[in-house]
């Protein structure tokens, strides 16, 4: 028999907006254990979307991650001998889990000077409903809807 699931730490709100989310993001966007250089970066990231868009770069990178939550996906299921492409509803823990790692694979991607600067782009490309992560989550849309007739295979 399986042991128990792990229990979820809390996370600590970040020291700038108060929120746990900056600080999952933040986790996810730190490498090698150097969380302060991530913080740096972050909030730097958090300053050019404001000094770009002249609105409140928090609540730009809150609506760019709202912008690239997928809402379904496609899991794949044996059955019969063939394999199928089944469009199932994304938990919300996932969701965000996804929206975030999308953003933070697709701003290392970009071409820009500083890792703040690809951030911040990705951020502001985002929010427009446009960019790299924007269109991994319509492509996952997209496909979930072309494989709609095999909905009813379900786990």
């Amino acid at each position: 028999m399986r042991k128990a699931q792990a229990k979820k730490l809390p996370l600590a709100p970040d020291g700038r907006f108060n929120d746990k989310l900056v600080t999952r993001f933040i986790n996810n966007l730190m490498w090698d254990g150097k969380k302060s250089t991530a913080i740096t970066i972050f909030y730097d990231a958090v300053d050019k979307v404001s000094k770009i868009t002249n609105e409140d770069g928090y609540e730009v990178w809150k609506k760019a991650l709202a912008n690239i939550t997928p809402a379904v996906e496609v899991r794949s299921r044996r059955i019969g001998g063939s394999t199928f492409q089944i469009p199932t509803e994304v938990r919300a823990d996932r969701k965000t889990s996804l929206s975030i790692k999308w953003m933070i694979r697709y701003s290392r991607e970009r071409n820009g000077r500083t890792m703040a600067d690809k951030l911040a782009n990705e951020i502001v490309a985002a929010s427009k409903g446009e960019g790299a992560s924007f269109k991994k989550k319509e492509d996952i849309h997209r496909m979930a809807e072309a494989n709609k007739a095999f909905a009813h295979f379900k786990v």
